[in-house]
């Protein structure tokens, strides 16, 4: 912590969420409003989203806007930016949380699928951060920015090269800003999830898998066990942001694996090995096939 936090409670606070109507958007929406935050909420799912609105006002919350937008398109985030500063001012926390997830070896994942990644994952927070950030910085009172990286952002995920290039270079993003924005009392944290067991499981995109087959759906059944709620992932990025701490992580094993990467490499490569080992036994015998044919 390398100053006093910002944003140390939530009443009253003016608090952004992205990806708002699902998962760890939902979740850490509703936690904010529930502590008295006005939330502002987004999404590129309408009726999802005003689901999510509705649920907070019911409960008690504040929603101060609640409005479907694409975070790709620039265009849409500064006419929302513009929407939210005008009826509220400048923010007291943006939380960059929505994401999409495309997996796939380097031979099934095709130029779209790396493209539409860099375009949401990474472009997405961007604009945000390019739109609301600099009313926060004008209005001088400090804040926080929060971003939602990956395990796949700081360690060697199999199947995730696509998807670690954005998280990576969102990483990359917070780590800059960390310092850039120190001198305006604006405190950064980088949020790295392992496994959350939201909506994102059932739907995630694994290019050249047969996501039907027994293997796929028991390893499938095996990360739903060991994940987290998107409610204890919540509780746990609020506490880190709340006191201004960097590295957020949502589940203790990915701590301990990134300790592992930082201080005994040689535990940190056997522990990828072992773990892209097990990975690559539910590979389809498609992508099995195809390596044959290309030998």
């Amino acid at each position: 912590m390398w100053f006093r936090a910002p944003v140390r409670d939530l009443a009253g606070k003016q608090v952004f969420v992205t990806g708002a109507a699902s998962g760890i958007g939902r979740a850490v929406a509703r936690y904010a409003a529930d502590r008295g935050a006005v939330v502002h909420l987004t999404d590129i799912q309408p009726e999802a989203l005003a689901a999510v609105a509705d649920e907070i006002r019911a409960a008690g919350g504040r929603v101060g806007t609640a409005e479907v937008a694409d975070i790709a398109d620039h265009a849409q985030v500064r006419r929302l930016a513009a929407l939210v500063t005008e009826r509220a001012g400048a923010m007291d926390v943006v939380l960059n949380v929505a994401g999409i997830a495309i997996w796939g070896t380097v031979r099934s994942l095709e130029p779209e699928h790396w493209q539409r990644l860099v375009d949401v994952n990474l472009m997405g927070p961007i604009h945000v951060i390019e739109e609301l950030l600099p009313p926060m910085i004008d209005a001088r009172r400090g804040g926080q920015l929060v971003n939602i990286s990956s395990a796949a952002g700081i360690i060697a995920m199999p199947w995730h090269a696509a998807y670690s290039a954005t998280k990576f270079g969102l990483r990359g993003v917070s780590e800059v800003l960390r310092y850039d924005l120190r001198k305006h009392r604006i405190g950064v944290s980088l949020v790295c999830p392992g496994g959350v067991d939201t909506g994102l499981v059932e739907t995630i995109r694994i290019a050249g898998i047969d996501q039907q087959s027994k293997a796929f759906v028991r390893a499938r059944g095996h990360f739903q066990k060991r994940a987290v709620s998107p409610e204890q992932a919540a509780e746990a990025i609020w506490r880190g942001a709340l006191r201004n701490r960097y590295w957020v992580y949502t589940s203790p094993d990915i701590r301990l694996v990134h300790w592992l990467q930082r201080y005994f490499p040689p535990g940190y490569a056997i522990a990828m090995r072992v773990f892209n080992y097990g990975a690559n036994r539910v590979l389809p015998a498609v992508e099995q096939a195809r390596r044959t044919d290309a030998a």
